[in-house]
């Protein structure tokens, strides 16, 4: 049996059977010597052991027991030592996750870019006479979650939904927790598959246990709006009371009729 405080991960299962194996020897080691050296103790008569034979069995009794307190203490040592290095790297890895989230959230297109947007692609669907799709996609963190958790959470939702779009649409983050999705040429089956798709990858973002809650809305030219400004209107309507405290889409396209 190989005896080293360097502990290969993926070796554990392997380490944890020679640990079994190793832990039955020693007990049937240390009950055997117990038995013999307390035979006569017991029935006032040597047994096998005598003389000579007796004290290096006692004294080779004691060495066992001493090497394998010093071998439990030294392997609890090492594992104590692995499960700090394990927290240490589940924290650098959950470290990295908020930083990739927190760049892949900056890296999104923002208000203004909607707001860009939006105008361009109507004037397009009106010119050729096509429908014009805007989804607002809420994401709210599971009650009781970790606030640090909160920008991840938003950036595995983000990614789940860029996978599931068409090449010619765009994702924008309207405001925290609250995306936009342009879908240009997008019609009633279109729209409800697309609908599904970005459900069933935001159900599996969300995990088993349900680390955020999803509500997908729609907002469709020409059914919903007849201008621009109107489908701005109503993209804004489905934001947050707070987006409307001095932001400057709020200001520009009004107040919110609801």
């Amino acid at each position: 049996m190989h005896v080293s405080n360097k502990i290969n991960l993926a070796n554990m299962e392997s380490r944890s059977v020679q640990l079994v194996l190793l832990a039955c020897a020693v007990i049937f080691i240390l009950s055997a010597g117990l038995a013999l050296l307390m035979y006569p103790a017991v029935f006032s008569q040597p047994l096998v052991l005598r003389g000579e034979t007796l004290r290096v069995s006692f004294f080779g009794f004691c060495a066992v027991s001493v090497l394998l307190i010093a071998y439990l203490a030294e392997r609890q040592t090492t594992i104590s030592r692995l499960r700090r290095r394990v927290l240490e790297e589940q924290r650098q890895a959950l470290e990295a996750r908020r930083q990739a989230s927190a760049d892949l959230i900056n890296a999104l297109p923002n208000l203004n870019s909607f707001r860009d947007r939006l105008p361009m692609e109507y004037r397009r669907a009106a010119s050729v006479n096509q429908n014009l799709s805007v989804f607002v996609i809420t994401i709210t963190p599971a009650d009781g979650s970790d606030p640090g958790e909160h920008s991840a959470l938003i950036g595995d939702a983000a990614k789940s939904m860029g996978r599931k779009l068409r090449a010619e649409d765009s994702l924008y983050l309207l405001y925290p927790g609250y995306f936009g999705i342009v879908l240009p040429g997008c019609d009633g089956v279109v729209m409800r598959n697309l609908e599904h798709r970005l459900g069933e990858g935001l159900s599996d973002a969300a995990g088993v246990n349900n680390r955020f809650s999803y509500e997908i809305q729609s907002v469709k030219y020409p059914e919903n709006a007849k201008s621009a400004q109107e489908l701005e209107q109503a993209v804004c309507n489905l934001l947050p009371a707070a987006f409307w405290k001095g932001d400057s889409f709020g200001a520009y396209v009004g107040a919110p009729t609801r």
